[in-house]
């Protein structure tokens, strides 16, 4: 078998179409990587999605209870109140009941509900 001889001109388009396949190759890999990381991103996108709206449902029912504690912790405080302090149960039926001493002054606010 006949060795081929290669002249400088051969040899330099030789090497320029290697480093071209090589340039190729690099960039291909890198538009691979780089496709393979955003469908993995893409693939978790929804679930992100979803995560945020549940989260959001958890807090409104964690303020919905806290809001019905903090009624029933304001309630047992009144409900001890009116059992237990003479004058604050005097003070809550005068005010509901709309009595008031002679001489004495009474400012009523009213509020919106």
């Amino acid at each position: 078998m006949a060795k081929t001889k290669y002249t400088p001109q051969k040899l330099a388009r030789l090497e320029s179409r290697v480093r071209f396949i090589k340039g190729t190759n690099r960039l291909l890999y890198l538009f691979t990587a780089i496709s393979f990381g955003l469908l993995i991103v893409a693939s978790a996108y929804p679930y992100k999605r979803e995560n945020d709206k549940l989260q959001a449902k958890l807090r409104s029912t964690q303020e919905r209870e806290q809001a019905a504690v903090d009624i029933k912790e304001h309630r047992e405080i009144e409900l001890h109140a009116l059992r237990e302090d003479q004058s604050y149960l005097e003070v809550h039926a005068r005010d509901r009941l709309n009595y008031y001493r002679e001489g004495e002054k009474v400012l009523r606010f009213e509020r919106d509900r």
